[in-house]
């Protein structure tokens, strides 16, 4: 294992004067007109009339526009109006979202360094990052964001961390001659580099070059577009029959053709458009209220169907921060608890807080590992932020570890035995050694480095045996996913030598154990996902033993199994594995990352995959779900995502998926009822004349009490609240028909009943001499508002007001069609009297009854 520590840097002045001048300004500007803007080409704003007539494509809103272009051909131009107005609603809300999520994503763009250190006629200028062209010499510090890919002609102890890159998360270190790329992260040290590819042809543009632009439909989309073609069909169909038997039965053909246009417009439900894009765009907005940014208002009922969540590991999983977690010495080890880069905790042996005797040897080891050190920690300028860190993350880690047992701080140590000379940590010793004068007045050597690099007898005069137990241990913890650090010292009378030579005759002091912790939601939102039916795979680039044991303490695989993390390398070595077997991969490279999700979904499944860096771009996109992260993840990752999580937690995409059930499940509860009374006022137009019911309802009747209840009530409908068993079902097949899985036959049940109810009032009220028709009109309308109410999840919830006022307002302009005197004419209707309204609530409440069992007898079907 490679230790992550370095020489000594803080500032981020140049390793020394440049040799060169840099390039003149003229110069800079003529490459910048030669090789273009170092960025990644941005994708290609989207004009507005090209969203607006994808949206206008949708099937449902293409059968919507021969509604109402039917309903302007019998010349009812005030429901042509209605349903263009919902068209417009539709059409205006789904652009409005995606243009406000574009611009939202491009506000965490800022995010981004946007500026890089250039010496242009040797002085250094500071430019937009954009600027920067092959040739330029960029000068490196530590914190930086390196711009362009670059050689680098000097460097001094140099760490960079290429995760975005790699997916690697421990810090490499560079040496003159080396390579670094653009988008990668200046840890530790300072550089002078020459930048030699920009823009799209560096490292990070070569990856955002495989995003595909291209997208495939969303599986709602192929639901309703499905939908929308049966729809055709059968409303076609339909017509045709009704019209045909009018005949037969001597009706005239204006008279039959009225009515059968206005059959058509009552067997689509074309409020169907407008509650999905409520739906839709309340699940999106909850969402943003929850940290989760959705791009694409198709992706939030597409998180619904999510079978497989593939999530990488540092800063999803895991914290993203170094935290040492146990040490060893001679004498015994200790655990170490805290979090973060925080001062407060424990050592504990056995769950219990050492005794002082115990926590001398650890105080001396970790006191070691603070002189040897070239981080610091930064206090929270507010109670409510955290700490952080400056420098190293790992060295970082050792000093909050050693403030958690008592030694005293930096400043202190550095003051009481401040460091005189040092040898910095490099690739081939894999060892830093800090020399420091004592009080006393002699020289304390202090060294850490990698335990192979450590644990010899040219380094520590110990025993044989010590260090192979000190080896085993090593191995141990490193078997356990911890990067493991050794520490040795000495005290020295006088020591007027090269730092180097003093690495030599030490005495082991311990092993400390880093690693980056799981976040402490972690296990709890794999374990929702799996009661919810979602399959967890990590993919990252980290070392396989880290990655299996991060899978193992979070739950997403079983202590003891073997063989279920499989390596790049050996994916490569053996294209033909079956990827879904796997739940662990590691140091996958990119192409790998695509593989992974092109096996799952061909075998069927949904997947959401997580990233932040430029290498999970092009898995995030082809996924049917791309979850980039919004605080820490590159611009690539961003744009090729259809969810930005602003707060980075795993937590919050469970918590998408939850709304996407929510929205699906809302749909098809509007399908339930839109679609049922839609047959139900078909099926009493064609059994009606067997009961002696000649014409049961007119053209604005049947026009009337569609509004009404495809109108206001059903996109009501549409901001239902999640019903409380929806995270413990699978996800729905994504093949799965819109109206299966019991949706069917509640659908036709409903029908049957709603159809029955209203009949069986306009029979009793033709034998009570009332006006039979104006009654009919009122139970079939009055029927679909019970049904509307029935179906709901949380019957007495105050979460969605709007749908018990709607049914209210629905009802009232029901009751006005029969007594305004202008709608009276309008729709040809009379005062029914309190014995018709009575027929008309029984028919009502004997529905709303029929809903609420049907609801439960398919509960365990499909909850919707």
């Amino acid at each position: 294992m490679k230790a992550a520590v370095t020489g000594r840097t803080t500032d981020t002045r140049p390793v020394s004067a440049p040799a060169g001048p840099g390039l003149t300004q003229a110069e800079a500007e003529r490459r910048l007109a030669r090789y273009g803007r170092n960025e990644v080409a941005p994708p290609r704003p989207t004009p507005l009339h090209r969203r607006v007539l994808a949206q206008l494509r949708d099937p449902l809103i293409t059968v919507l526009l021969g509604a109402m272009l039917l309903t302007l051909a019998i010349g009812d131009h005030p429901d042509a109006v209605v349903i263009g107005l919902v068209v417009v609603f539709n059409t205006t809300v789904g652009v409005a979202q995606e243009v406000r999520a574009d611009r939202a994503v491009a506000a965490l763009s800022a995010l981004s360094a946007p500026h890089a250190r250039v010496l242009r006629e040797r002085t250094p200028h500071e430019v937009p990052a954009a600027l920067v062209v092959p040739g330029d010499t960029m000068l490196l510090g530590e914190g930086d964001i390196v711009a362009a890919d670059a050689d680098l002609t000097e460097a001094s102890a140099l760490l960079v961390d290429e995760s975005l890159l790699t997916g690697e998360s421990e810090p490499v270190d560079k040496s003159a001659n080396d390579t670094v790329s653009a988008a990668t992260v200046i840890v530790r040290g300072r550089a002078v580099a020459t930048a030699k590819a920009t823009g799209s042809a560096s490292a990070l543009g070569r990856i955002a070059a495989l995003l595909d632009t291209g997208r495939e439909p969303t599986p709602l989309q192929r639901r309703l577009a499905s939908l929308g073609r049966i729809l055709a069909a059968v409303t076609i169909s339909l017509c045709v029959l009704f019209f045909a038997l009018g005949l037969a039965r001597g009706l005239t053909v204006s008279t039959m053709a009225v009515t059968a246009i206005s059959l058509a417009v009552a067997a689509v439900p074309e409020s169907l458009p407008a509650v999905v894009t409520l739906a839709l765009a309340l699940g999106a907005r909850r969402m943003a209220a929850r940290n989760a940014l959705v791009r694409r208002l198709p992706a939030v009922e597409t998180l619904g169907s999510v079978s497989v969540l593939a999530t990488d590991k540092t800063g999803t999983l895991t914290e993203g921060r170094m935290v040492v977690q146990h040490v060893w010495t001679p004498s015994g080890s200790a655990d170490v608890s805290g979090s973060g880069y925080e001062p407060e905790g424990d050592l504990t042996r056995a769950g219990r807080l050492l005794t002082p005797v115990e926590l001398r040897p650890m105080q001396e080891l970790l006191t070691a590992a603070a002189l040897c050190n070239d981080a610091s920690l930064r206090q929270p300028r507010k109670p409510s932020d955290a700490w952080t860190a400056v420098g190293d993350p790992m060295e970082a880690a050792l000093l909050a570890a050693a403030a958690r047992a008592g030694c005293p701080d930096q400043a202190a140590l550095h003051e009481a035995c401040p460091r005189f000379a040092e040898a910095p940590f490099d690739s081939v010793r894999k060892r830093m050694t800090t020399l420091h004068h004592l009080p006393d007045g002699n020289v304390l050597v202090c060294l850490k480095g990698a335990p192979e690099a450590v644990l010899t007898p040219t380094v520590l005069a110990e025993p044989q045996g010590l260090l192979d137990r000190a080896r085993g241990q090593a191995a141990l913890l490193a078997a356990r996913g911890f990067r493991v650090l050794a520490v040795a010292g000495t005290e020295r009378l006088v020591w007027d030598r090269p730092a180097p030579e003093a690495e030599h005759g030490l005495g082991l002091l311990g092993l400390v154990a880093i690693s980056d912790p799981p976040k402490a939601a972690a296990a709890t939102t794999l374990e929702v996902c799996r009661a919810a039916g979602i399959t967890p795979v990590l993919i990252t680039g980290d070392h396989p033993a880290t990655a299996h044991a991060i899978a193992v303490r979070t739950g997403l695989v079983e202590d003891g199994t073997t063989g279920e993390v499989l390596t790049g390398p050996e994916l490569a070595a053996a294209p033909d594995t079956d990827l879904t077997r796997v739940r662990v991969f590691a140091r996958t490279d990119p192409q790998q990352k695509l593989d992974i999700v092109h096996a799952w979904r061909a075998r069927g499944a949904v997947t959401a995959m997580t990233g932040d860096g430029v290498n999970d771009g092009p898995a995030l996109r082809q996924a049917d779900i791309g979850v980039a992260m919004g605080a820490r993840g590159t611009e690539v990752a961003r744009q090729a995502a259809d969810l930005v999580l602003t707060d980075d937690e795993l937590s919050t995409v469970v918590t998408a998926v939850e709304e996407g059930r929510r929205v699906y499940d809302n749909i098809r509860r509007f399908l339930v009822y839109a679609m049922a009374g839609g047959a139900a006022e078909i099926l009493v137009m064609l059994a009606g004349p067997l009961l002696d019911l000649s014409l049961p309802l007119r053209a604005g009747q049947i026009l009337w009490i569609n509004l009404l209840t495809h109108g206001l009530t059903g996109v009501a409908m549409g901001a239902e609240p999640v019903g409380p068993q929806a995270m413990h079902r699978p996800p729905r097949p994504p093949g799965q028909h819109i109206l299966a899985a019991g949706v069917w036959q509640r659908l036709l049940v409903l029908a049957a009943a709603v159809t029955t109810f209203s009949l069986i009032a306009g029979v009793a009220a033709r034998a009570m001499d009332l006006p039979w028709q104006s009654v009919l009109f009122l139970a079939l309308l009055a029927a679909q508002l019970g049904v509307a109410l029935g179906l709901r999840a949380r019957l007495l919830t105050t979460q969605n007001l709007f749908l018990p006022a709607s049914v209210a307002v629905s009802a009232l302009l029901a009751l006005a069609a029969l007594h305004v005197p202008a709608l009276q004419s309008l729709l040809d209707t009379e005062p029914v009297g309190w014995s018709g309204t009575g027929l008309a609530t029984a028919a009502a409440l004997a529905a709303f009854i029929v809903a609420r069992l049907l609801r439960g007898a398919f509960h365990g079907k499909a909850r919707s």
